[in-house]
């Protein structure tokens, strides 16, 4: 389901959000600089914060595919034990020419990207169009409402992916959930947890795979921003809104209340 100014009752230029079955996308401001050192840390992250889900996934794809190639993260777990020697040795020059160019790009591009966001944000911000709140059909509804940036935090904390199910951001949460899935398994993460938790560190440390685990704490991380920072965004949107209808429906016609003045005739200007 998408929002366009010809296939639906409402015929403006710009919307602010888009309330579907799979979740909530919307419009608003935000740090490039942030956008580009999570597209840093890992290609398409800042693309997923600025909801061009496509293009975060096909780059996050790309980037474990590429790594796997010329076992990058293998060559980082060498280089920071000062085996420069072995870090050479594993690495495959064959793909390295086709990593630097994507890595690169994905920053320069969520950068640029979240410049022109934010000018499209301002755009359509002033022109305050309505856009729908609901939506329900025959396998989910989804609808805004006021939720609790902690909670989403907590639970992505818990597991990677709750948060954004917390949200209702079905397709980020599943997307999430099944590499989160793939990580943990090709890692050997809960077996090499399980050895230190009965006090087994050699084994533990003989039974992870680093290749795949130095994957996991980029996603752990993220997960964790992106659930808190769009609950906070998610709120802002329900209150504006609210705020909105209110104007519509309930203030006077051809009377106009600033924010902070008290609702009385002394204080209403009519225009």
């Amino acid at each position: 389901m998408t929002i366009d100014n010809f296939g639906n009752p409402y015929r403006d230029k710009r919307y602010k959000a888009l309330v579907s079955l799979v979740g909530t996308t919307q419009l608003h401001k935000r740090s490039p600089y942030v956008i580009g050192f999570w597209s840093m840390a890992f290609p398409g992250f800042g693309h997923l914060l600025l909801n061009k889900y496509l293009r975060g996934y096909a780059l996050i794809l790309w980037e474990m595919f590429i790594n796997q190639k010329i076992h990058l993260n293998m060559a980082i777990v060498y280089s920071f034990n000062g085996q420069y020697q072995a870090a050479k040795d594993v690495m495959d020059p064959k793909f390295m020419s086709l990593y630097i160019p994507v890595y690169l790009f994905a920053i320069w591009d969520s950068y640029r990207s979240a410049v022109d966001i934010n000018k499209v944000y301002l755009l359509a911000q002033r022109e305050n169009a309505r856009f729908n709140e609901f939506s329900i059909g025959a396998v989910e509804i989804n609808y805004l409402d006021k939720r609790k940036p902690w909670l989403a935090l907590v639970w992505s904390m818990g597991i990677p992916s709750m948060g954004q199910l917390y949200l209702h951001r079905l397709l980020l949460a599943t997307f999430i959930l099944v590499t989160t899935i793939v990580l943990v398994w090709q890692a050997n993460l809960v077996l090499a947890l399980h050895l230190v938790i009965i006090g087994d560190i050699r084994a533990s440390a003989t039974v992870v795979n680093m290749q795949w685990l130095l994957y996991f704490p980029s996603l752990y991380f993220f997960t964790v921003y992106d659930a808190y920072a769009n609950t906070v965004e998610a709120n802002k949107l329900f209150d504006d809104a609210l705020k909105n209808y209110l104007l519509r429906n309930y203030q006077p016609a051809g009377t106009v209340v600033a924010i902070g003045e008290k609702v009385d005739h002394a204080n209403i200007r009519h225009v």
